[in-house]
């Protein structure tokens, strides 16, 4: 059964596990995890930083926020376990940006003619490619949510963005918050960055993950439109 066929049937996914997917990319297969609540109108595809997975239990619940706020999800792995072991492509955001480029081709593929918004959660690196692939991809992207990221990383690619893009900053993260801070100049459109008070890197601090999950929440469905209804 297709992305758009679970769509139409109206399946509950969201507060379960989703669908285990395997996604050809050039000759990698990456495994990911692809949720779809009933109704769904926007995906979001997650890239993870270095040294995580679509395993990470940062990423997971957020994706759980989303997709009860009534969001799809994709969680996958960025490299292969053999990639993973050359540690030059865990920072390679030429690489990673172009990962996830094909695989949003792959995600849209699946949608047939269902096809919604598409946005990108990036965390550290991983954030770092999701603003190289929404710059390579323009209006396919219609929002991107930044967490902890290094968006600096893709610094030449920032002024092509044209997606809103919101970059969330744990407060005592000052190193990654003054480079937050440099590159929503280099963002030609929207671009907000907001710090969580009290937050380190990871924000495992008391309730500092939950305020992530909420602006990323707030920030998707303000900002993402089924494609056909951005046409008009």
């Amino acid at each position: 059964m297709t992305f758009s066929d679970r769509a139409k049937a109206g399946q509950r996914l969201a507060r379960q596990p989703g669908v285990e997917v395997e996604i050809p990319a050039g000759t990698a297969r990456l495994g990911g995890q692809l949720t779809v609540p009933e109704g769904a109108e926007a995906v979001v595809v997650f890239a993870h930083g270095s040294g995580s997975s679509r395993h990470s239990p940062r990423n997971r619940y957020v994706s759980d926020m989303l997709t009860d706020a009534g969001l799809a999800t994709l969680l996958f792995d960025l490299l292969t376990s053999a990639e993973e072991d050359e540690r030059a492509n865990v920072f390679d955001i030429d690489l990673l940006g172009r990962r996830l480029v094909e695989v949003t081709g792959w995600l849209r593929g699946e949608l047939g003619t269902f096809c919604p918004a598409v946005g990108y959660f990036g965390a550290s690196t991983g954030a770092a490619a999701a603003l190289w692939a929404a710059a390579e991809l323009g209006s396919v992207i219609g929002a991107v949510v930044s967490r902890g990221g290094r968006p600096d990383l893709a610094a030449s690619r920032l002024p092509r963005v044209a997606a809103p893009a919101l970059l969330i900053v744990g407060g005592d993260d000052e190193a990654v918050l003054e480079l937050n801070n440099r590159a929503a100049q280099l963002l030609r459109h929207e671009a907000e960055v907001v710090v969580v008070p009290g937050a380190t890197h990871l924000f495992e601090e008391p309730g500092a993950l939950e305020s992530v999950a909420a602006l990323a929440r707030d920030w998707f469905t303000r900002h993402l439109t089924p494609v056909g209804a951005r046409r008009h």
